[in-house]
């Protein structure tokens, strides 16, 4: 089905101003309300939903796009209504620590239990905006409805499809190289608050992972040492090797090599069974060698268990 499938034309609204994203969501669900009868009829519950969503996280995703969503109890539709600024405001992104400065607004409507079908339309919009900046810069500086819709008229959703590894994905999570420092990937560890990331060449294909065990590893006395005799621990400073090194070490030598790797169709099933029944944290998804995404288990909840 295509995204224009959810689309009506006269709820795509051009040359938006306000102060706030709840200033601009609100003029969106107002307008909508106007054009749209089943809309209209749920109207007190779509405001609360989106609002109540939009309080928890943010839907700011990057690259100028936010995506804010409502999931409603006996809303027999699904519809999608776009908000296009007239200039760009600055809003808070997803993790509370970065901002990005918004130009589209992608509200997503649809019945409680469809979430799948919200997530394949969001995991469509972030390939728009990940994969086709030619066509969200036109998206972006479009003069009509019209013409944001003909625009989106080619795009697919795959609803009949099972819920994969590409929906859930984080592509935006920056890989290392085997030549950073020991000091590149602390300060990487402590800014982005991420446990690890994916180690890749520069051919973009995936090698192994990056983590905090390691680099607290590195350094320290030997496992075997250590459980033979604990007096190490009057033996200087364990992170002494570390400390020399940070700036000029590089992490060819430790990353991890073996971790759990899946492609992009892997249904979402198997990547839950993944982590929980063989304990992994993070998984990768890689095809033919190459690296597209880390997948994270609050991925699944946020993405998935709580959309």
């Amino acid at each position: 089905m295509k995204l224009s499938s959810y689309l009506n034309p006269r709820c795509i609204y051009l040359n938006l101003e306000g102060d706030t994203k709840e200033d601009i969501i609100d003029q969106m669900i107002n307008n909508t309300a106007k054009h749209d009868k089943t809309f209209n009829d749920s109207v007190d519950l779509i405001k609360k939903s989106v609002f109540a969503r939009e309080a928890e996280v943010s839907t700011a995703m990057g690259s100028g796009i936010a995506i804010p969503h409502a999931r409603v109890d006996k809303y027999d539709d699904i519809l999608i209504s776009i908000g296009i600024m007239k200039e760009p405001i600055e809003c808070d992104m997803a993790d509370m620590r970065n901002k990005d400065l918004v130009k589209i607004f992608f509200m997503i409507t649809a019945e409680t239990l469809k979430s799948k079908v919200i997530l394949k339309i969001m995991s469509s919009i972030t390939k728009i905006a990940l994969k086709d900046k030619p066509l969200l810069e036109k998206l972006k500086n479009a003069k009509t409805g019209t013409e944001v819709y003909d625009l989106l008229s080619h795009i697919d959703v795959k609803i009949e499809n099972k819920i994969t590894a590409e929906d859930v994905m984080d592509p935006t999570i920056k890989p290392v190289s085997p030549y950073d420092t020991l000091n590149d990937i602390a300060r990487r560890l402590i800014t982005e608050e991420k446990p690890g990331f994916p180690v890749v060449d520069d051919n973009g294909y995936f090698l192994g992972e990056m983590t905090e065990r390691e680099l607290i590893s590195f350094g320290m006395p030997d496992y075997t040492s250590v459980m033979d005799n604990l007096n190490f621990f009057t033996i200087g400073e364990p992170f002494e090797e570390y400390l020399k090194n940070e700036k000029t070490a590089r992490i060819q030598d430790i990353y991890r090599k073996k971790t759990a790797v899946v492609d992009r169709k892997t249904p979402i099933m198997e990547i839950c069974l993944l982590m929980v029944n063989k304990g992994f944290t993070r998984i990768y998804v890689v095809e033919n060698g190459k690296y597209y995404g880390t997948i994270l288990r609050s991925h699944i909840i946020k993405k998935v268990l709580h959309i």
